[in-house]
């Protein structure tokens, strides 16, 4: 069973047909550099996507740039559009709301430690 960081980095896959789009799969399989890159390399992709913030900020936050993990969530949470995204356990949570969920997870110091993942 996935814990929260694991449905918040899975959450890119909902809406977008490959979930590699998003860096899913590197995400889940704990490769934060290929997460960033493949998110960065998709120019299909809104900057400003949710999905994209929320799974940057969780790749960021795993490497340890709590800084820019922040300005990612953030971004996602003060993003204007609210977005439906789906979690790794199917549930369905307002991109604001899991962006707030980010940012404390982030706060606690949980993706400094055996990080965990969300999808779109």
């Amino acid at each position: 069973m996935f814990g929260l960081a694991e449905g918040i980095a899975i959450l890119a896959m909902v809406q977008a047909p490959v979930a590699d789009d998003f860096g899913h799969q590197a995400l889940v399989d704990g490769r934060d550099a290929a997460a960033i890159a493949a998110i960065m390399d998709n120019d299909q992709i809104e900057n400003d996507d949710p999905a994209r913030l929320i799974n940057l900020g969780i790749a960021y936050a795993r490497r340890g740039d709590e800084a820019l993990a922040r300005q990612l969530f953030e971004a996602a949470r003060d993003k204007a559009e609210r977005v439906e995204l789906e979690t790794a356990e199917g549930e369905w949570i307002d991109s604001r709301r899991l962006a707030r969920q980010a940012l404390a997870m982030l706060e606690r110091g949980e993706f400094a430690t055996g990080s965990r993942v969300a999808a779109r």
